[in-house]
């Protein structure tokens, strides 16, 4: 090792450092690991939890049932009530928090780096953390760099710094040169792969202090964005908020003067409409459907950092996905070849003798490596030649068998200057074999002029197909030539033949581009390889089409924002962009008011992650930072695993909606019969106790299990959910109110038939009455509510979890209002025949009226597309 005189950095001895300064360096500096942000506090996550405004409600209702129950020796049922269904929705988000944390726990720790230094003058084996400043550490091609260095010796160095830069092509590093400045050329870094050679490396910074450290500092100060779905559900909690002080002043009013009661009693009444006005369960609801929708994509593959996203990736309009590794393979393979002797062939025809040869020949001139450890492949060396081993693999042949014919006496490695690599093998008989491989244009060829015009109309060729052309051309030597000049020793070769390669598209990409189009989704491919390329995988798995366009960066970044807002509908493929561009991409589709998903493995593309409505890391191939930064975690790097993942979020949104649906809709109906039986002098026709049964065992627990619904056929058919959507958009408002209006009327009828009907005046009857219709009325009902299409026994029998709770909920109503210490608790009484008769019959009309409509508006629905299609 060189004494560096003029180093910017204190050189290590050749031996490497002591333990002593060891111990010194890591006392100093810590160790060589990403600090991730400070935790968020439990007091804050459950503030965020009681924050929403259907909570804040819930809140105020306990503060005013403690008072009541204090004050006015009230009983303590509601206060003990509310309180219980804040505590379990609180209890059920936190838990779910932490669930989606252990798994990226999990994630992250599938790998765990090692390295190896050289210390006390001997090499050692160590974990990664344990690397501090100054030491020497010894790479070889496959190592991961373990933190920022210089470069001290090197060999045919080349290092992939994709994960900092984006870009694919692997970048040679040359030995530092003591001119008492570094440079990129003579550094290293954290994160980055060595593909080629190998090196000693000095360690000039570890851990946060490293470029990869610097950008993951950044991001930790990045804060959490609401999602769609929060803002819908807190509109909602706002106009019941609203409608439910609306009614309780005019409820209060009417009682303290019309109906000559009480402050307290007309406290009680208020307090009454304030629980029915709001669906106790449904942040329960919402927060079982989120936490249901994460573990089935953690099934498929996606693990969510965030739940909430959960939703928000259902209503994506733009995916915008990386190609290598996400819509290809991520694995260089070859697809054709061409000898002077068979013309253009691809791998998977028959191999003639000529394609034999020319196989034998790359596999000779290869020092690519593919070992498989406990049922795992572990490849080492370039692309392209770990593409000839499994095309060796392919005929069931590997390089130690064919060394074994031929054994490597010399080689001349590949470098960027010549572009050519050559090598030398013994042959039987006195001969000697020289292999050279490498760029069309840079082969010593023999000047044979039918061959090479072939092989440039071949080369031509491949090119126009996006392949990636590598030339061999070989020379049989006699074993007694003697030579150190390689120009001379590979002058006049003969042409072996050409071989393409691509990394080609995934099988399961090209279906689920199609089922992306066919929901409304716009994808988009992004990418670091040459336009050529990019336009040739992007046509073969259905991105680009003919009224598409496909831009390089250099293009982009001649655009202005508004010249880009006003194209980026058209441009589905862009390449050679930078991590700036990225941002700029995903920014111009916001401002159109689009929903974004974007997907990325480097460190360079974590601020577009963060930028993203949604944003998806690869958990294969991605860097810590890229994943810290994201929303969702594909463990298996898959287009595919994403219209998964949106088609479960779809099916979550649906559900959530199918919840609001049925809770919303007879809160409605609670608030109209409470404010129209006090107008029509009748009193309050349930009391507190009796609505909070009603909407949290009757309604709530046949309601858990909505989350449970499979997503129905349509739902991939459907344009995604625009950003500004009403939640009571796509016919909700209109079944509300259908199903409101229908509850209202029924159960002021029923206690009106009730109390004036079957008794004279009795109110406990009607009463008694409406609470069982409003119950098991609002619980049967969700069969026409779970599934938009007509009642079938089929979508009735598809949810076994929900009729088990159906079940359930019905027997603790029946309970309830059968078990006379039951009965009497809750103020109610015992039924005639005629009533119970009654009873039966009014709580299949909610049903029957829900199913009419639902007809109803799909022969309307099929009308207006045949005067369309007219």
């Amino acid at each position: 090792m060189q004494n560096y005189q003029n180093a910017p950095f204190k050189p290590t001895p050749e031996s490497g450092l002591t333990t002593a300064a060891v111990t010194t360096q890591l006392t100093k500096f810590g160790k060589n690991e990403l600090v991730a942000a400070r935790p968020v506090p439990l007091w804050r996550k459950i503030w965020q939890h009681m924050s929403d405004v259907s909570s804040l409600v819930l809140l105020f209702a306990v503060g005013l049932a403690t008072y009541l129950a204090l004050a006015q020796n009230g009983g303590w049922t509601k206060t003990i009530v509310i309180g219980a269904i804040l505590v379990i929705n609180v209890c059920i988000g936190l838990y779910q928090e932490a669930s989606a944390e252990k798994s990226l726990v999990a994630l992250k720790s599938m790998s765990l780096p090692t390295a190896n230094v050289r210390r006390d003058g001997k090499v050692q084996t160590i974990a990664a953390p344990e690397i501090v400043p100054g030491d020497l550490v010894l790479l070889k091609a496959g190592d991961q760099v373990p933190a920022d260095a210089v470069v001290l010796e090197a060999t045919n160095l080349a290092v992939d710094e994709a994960v900092l830069t984006g870009e694919s092509e692997a970048v040679e590093k040359s030995v530092y040169q003591d001119t008492g400045e570094l440079d990129d050329d003579c550094q290293v870094y954290a994160g980055t792969a060595v593909t080629a050679g190998t090196a000693l490396i000095q360690v000039l910074t570890t851990g946060m202090a490293t470029e990869l450290g610097q950008i993951a500092g950044l991001l930790n100060k990045t804060k959490q964005r609401a999602t769609p779905l929060q803002g819908r559900l807190n509109r909602l909690s706002s106009w019941l908020t609203t409608f439910a002080v609306l009614g309780g002043i005019t409820i209060f009013a009417l009682s303290v003067w019309v109906q000559n009661q009480g402050l307290a009693d007309s406290l009680m009444i208020g307090v009454s409409l304030a629980v029915a006005a709001v669906p106790e369960t449904l942040p329960i609801i919402v927060t079982i459907s989120l936490s249901h929708g994460v573990r089935r994509m953690a099934d498929r593959n996606a693990i969510m950092r965030r739940v909430s996203a959960v939703e928000t990736i259902g209503s994506v309009d733009v995916i915008a996905s990386d190609k290598t590794g996400t819509l290809t393979q991520n694995r260089m393979t070859i697809t054709k070849y061409w000898t002077p002797t068979t013309g253009i062939m691809t791998t998977e025809q028959p191999l003639p003798s000529a394609g034999q040869t020319l196989m034998r020949y790359l596999g000779l001139a290869t020092n690519a490596e593919i070992n498989h450890v406990d049922g795992e492949e572990q490849a080492i060396g370039d692309a392209t030649e770990l593409a000839v081993i499994r095309w060796l693999a392919q005929h069931d042949l590997d390089r130690p068998s064919l060394e074994e014919a031929a054994p490597r006496i010399a080689e001349d490695p590949f470098d960027s200057t010549k572009k050519m690599m050559t090598t030398v093998h013994e042959l039987a008989h006195g001969q000697r074999l020289v292999i050279v491989k490498g760029a069309w244009d840079r082969l010593p060829l023999k000047p044979d002029q039918a061959s090479l015009a072939a092989g440039q109309v071949a080369h031509d060729e491949f090119g126009q197909a996006a392949l990636r052309v590598l030339a061999v051309g070989y020379r049989i030597i006699p074993a007694d030539v003697q030579t150190t000049d390689w120009d001379d020793l590979t002058a006049d070769l003969q042409l072996a033949g050409l071989i393409g390669l691509i990394d080609p598209p995934r099988p399961e990409v090209i279906p689920a581009i199609r089922a992306a189009k066919q929901a409304g989704i716009f994808p988009v491919m992004i990418t670091g390889d040459h336009l050529v390329t990019a336009k040739a995988i992007a046509e073969e798995i259905g991105i680009l089409t003919p009224e598409l366009q496909a831009i390089s960066g250099d293009e982009l970044r001649q655009l202005s924002d508004e010249e880009l807002t006003a194209q980026i509908e058209q441009i589905a493929v862009y390449a050679r962009v930078s991590p700036s561009d990225k941002i700029r991409i995903v920014q111009a589709w916001q401002s159109l008011g689009k929903t974004v998903a974007m997907t990325g493995d480097g460190v360079n593309d974590a601020p577009a992650l963060k930028a993203a409505d949604v944003g998806i890391a690869m958990g294969i191939t991605g860097t810590e930072v890229s994943k810290e930064a994201a929303d969702m975690v594909l463990t298996d790097d898959n287009f595919a695993t994403i219209m998964a993942a949106v088609k479960e979020g779809r099916t979550v949104y649906q559900n959530i909606i199918k919840a609001v649906e049925f809770l919303v809709g007879v809160n409605f109906a609670q608030i109209f019969l409470m404010v129209g039986a006090v107008l029509f002098g009748w009193g309050a026709p349930l009391l507190a106790e009796q609505l909070l049964i009603i909407n949290v065992l009757a309604d709530g627990i046949p309601g858990f299990f909505i989350s449970q619904e499979p997503g129905e056929p349509q739902a991939m058919q459907q344009p995604p959910v625009a950003n500004d959507e009403s939640i009571l958009a796509r016919g909700l408002g209109q079944r509300l109110f259908i199903r409101a209006a229908t509850f209202t009327v029924l159960t002021l009828g029923i206690y009106a038939f009730g109390r004036f009907g079957l008794t004279n005046g009795q109110a406990p009857v009607g009463m008694t009455m409406v609470f069982l219709v409003l119950a098991l009325g609002s619980m049967i009902d969700i069969y026409a509510i779970k599934d938009r299409r007509p009642l079938s026994w089929s979508s009735m029998t598809r949810n076994p979890m929900l009729n088990r709770g159906l079940l359930l909920g019905i027997l603790v109503v029946l309970a309830i209002a059968v078990i006379p210490p039951f009965r009497s608790f809750f103020s109610l009484v015992t039924l005639p025949a005629l009533g119970w008769l009654t009873v039966l019959v009014a709580t299949l009309i909610p049903t029957v009226v829900l199913e009419l409509n639902k007809r109803w508006q799909a022969r309307r629905q099929s009308r207006l597309v045949v005067n369309t299609a007219e």
